[in-house]
């Protein structure tokens, strides 16, 4: 029979089991929430406040000003000015073709415009901005501005923008800035510097703008900002000011530079023209040359391939990244070379029959020219070939290497721009690295003999070239070559130089440095830039130079017959005033043939432009 009394107080003590169970879970799960808050509210809290502070703040970069770049006295090669612009985030602005449909409507878009943002958004996050157009008016700057909620995700903005003012005169020295690639970014993080340009989105990538990034950038500064949960900034919580990026102080003087520019008409070429006492470059010309404004907002298709497929090259910086044969503008410092060495006394004198021979090799002075007895001033102001090849048995390769190298020859210079190629100063070492066949790597004393007149193997720099009649000018003090006279901070109104000292001396014999000079001063009064410097007014040391690119093969030179662009280089090298000198330069005009009828003359309107006034009397200021 059914005990109903006992079934009862089974369900009644199982009941009780389960409320006991349930009070024990809820019990652990306050405990284990309580302990969570514990957690939460004490042990968490600084960590968790931040985090919150975080989700409400947004940390806005704050790109600074770039520094502005001027030459010597204050003309100015690059500069800021504000522009409008327009920025689109992808993520807000939904379907880009109907969005440039309509935009257009409001502000032109050009073809090419659109082009190049279709080609950035590919490569930009769906949250960056990406650029569409830049150099807004006024006017379309306002109608956007007004019809700005039509367009979500797409910004309103003023933003410092590039400009270089001289366009293409002095572009290789100034150089342009260009967008942050991928390259910019991963060398930014290998030197710990990506964080300073958070909101920056150009960097210099040639001459001054890329060699003097580190000053003309500055510091970027941060904002934070209240946001709401849509992103919409309230108010600045913290601000941290950008340091704007300090200016530059060229050399060049600008005035000079658009003499020595305008002398090369439409021809190519370069020049240096140095201040012999302290290294600094007073101009700088490679020419043609190109407008570095095209780059600062991305360079259009048809301009660059303009540019780059030119047969004339007018992307190459040729005074620091061309080398050439250098011919008889080499002379003077072997000349001193074979004194210095005690090889040849100055007034030593040999026969010059028109030509040397070595073995069953006849080499021939240009022309064939004999000048019958030589020594070494003569050989300098008629620049006979003949007197260097004799050299060639007194002096060797190696040697003339050890003497050349501390002039600068063969090396790079230590310019402040980027490119900079060393060139070739041949000697028995560099042929057996520069030949993989045993044979080619022995070094012959025919060979000696082309190096002896600037040919051969030799391969310079005219910058290398600038700095050798500099060192030579000043009586053997290196002063490393510099563009940037000063760095300027407009803001403490302060300028500090970057003037150094000499670098090292060589050890040059006086007597011997006036030999060549003296020398040099008759080869524009009697000798072979006679004409160049007819009627000059202050005393000019210099030397013609041709420097041959086709191989005669011992047959007589036409020009009408040689490729143009297998013609010779027309050379010079020189410093004025002689005896006190305030510049001294290097020209080099590709393919124009005789230095003396084609790069003297560049020289002497140089010269002129540096050393007399307008008026044509000497600027005393300029000359001691």
């Amino acid at each position: 029979m059914f005990d109903f009394k006992s079934a009862t107080q089974r369900q009644r003590s199982l009941f009780g089991l389960r409320v006991w169970i349930a009070a024990l879970v809820v019990l652990l799960a306050f405990g284990l929430l309580g302990a969570r808050l514990w957690v939460l509210q004490v042990q968490k809290h600084e960590g968790l406040l931040k985090r919150a502070d975080s989700n409400r703040t947004a940390v806005l970069p704050l790109p600074p000003r770039r520094g502005d770049i001027l030459d010597r006295n204050g003309v100015v090669l690059a500069r800021n000015y504000l522009s409008y612009t327009l920025d689109v985030v992808p993520a807000e602005a939904g379907k880009i073709d109907p969005l440039l449909k309509n935009l257009n409507q409001v502000v032109p878009l050009s073809e090419y415009q659109v082009k190049r943002f279709k080609r950035r958004l590919a490569d930009a996050g769906r949250f960056s901005m990406v650029p569409l157009r830049r150099d807004l008016s006024d006017t379309e700057a306002a109608y956007f501005a007004a019809q700005a909620f039509r367009f979500p995700g797409v910004q309103l903005k003023a933003r410092w923008v590039r400009q270089y003012p001289q366009g293409q005169s002095g572009a290789h020295v100034v150089g342009y800035v260009g967008r942050i690639s991928e390259a910019d970014v991963q060398a930014l993080d290998a030197k710990h510097e990506l964080g300073n340009y958070r909101g920056t989105d150009i960097i210099g990538k040639k001459g001054v703008e890329k060699s003097w990034e580190h000053v003309l950038h500055g510091v970027t500064g941060i904002e934070s900002v209240e946001v709401t949960a849509r992103g919409k900034p309230m108010r600045t919580l913290h601000r941290i000011d950008p340091s704007p990026g300090e200016d530059l102080v060229l050399s060049i003087d600008m005035r000079l530079q658009r003499i020595a520019e305008q002398a090369f008409k439409g021809q190519r070429g370069a020049l240096v023209a140095l201040d012999p006492q302290t290294g600094e470059v007073l101009a700088f010309v490679s020419a043609p040359s190109y407008d570095p404004n095209l780059f600062v907002d991305g360079i259009d298709h048809d301009s660059w391939r303009e540019l780059n497929e030119s047969e004339n090259f007018p992307l190459i910086n040729r005074p620091v990244y061309g080398t050439y044969p250098i011919g008889s503008t080499f002379k003077p410092f072997v000349a001193l070379a074979a004194m210095t060495m005690g090889k040849r006394d100055a007034k030593t004198r040999i026969y010059d029959p028109g030509y040397f021979e070595m073995g069953k090799t006849r080499f021939r002075n240009a022309g064939s020219v004999p000048y019958g007895n030589v020594d070494m001033h003569k050989s300098l102001v008629v620049s006979s070939d003949t007197y260097y090849y004799s050299l060639a048995t007194d002096i060797t390769i190696d040697s003339l290497h050890d003497f050349m190298k501390p002039f600068g020859f063969g090396q790079k210079t230590g310019i402040d721009l980027d490119t900079e190629r060393a060139g070739v100063l041949p000697s028995t070492d560099w042929k057996k690295k520069a030949f993989k066949e045993r044979e080619q790597q022995r070094w012959f004393p025919g060979e000696t003999v082309s190096v002896l007149i600037g040919q051969g193997f030799s391969a310079f720099t005219i910058m290398q070239l600038a700095q050798a009649t500099a060192v030579l000018a000043n009586g053997g003090n290196y002063h490393t070559p510099h563009l940037v006279k000063a760095i300027q901070n407009t803001a403490l109104k302060t300028q500090r130089p970057t003037r150094q000292e000499p670098s090292h001396r060589i050890d040059l014999k006086p007597e011997h440095v006036r030999e060549v000079t003296d020398a040099l001063e008759q080869v524009t009064v009697t000798g072979t830039a006679r004409r160049a410097f007819s009627g000059v007014q202050y005393p000019v040391a210099g030397k013609t130079g041709t420097a041959q690119l086709f191989n005669l093969k011992g047959s007589k030179y036409k020009k009408d017959d040689v490729d143009e662009r297998l013609r010779d280089h027309s050379l010079f090298m020189g410093f004025a005033p002689s005896r006190a000198p305030t510049i001294a330069l290097a020209i080099l005009v590709e393919n124009a043939g005789w230095g003396s009828e084609v790069a003297a003359p560049i020289a002497r309107e140089v010269f002129d432009a540096w050393i007399l006034r307008e008026d044509g009397a000497l600027a005393l200021s300029r000359t001691p």
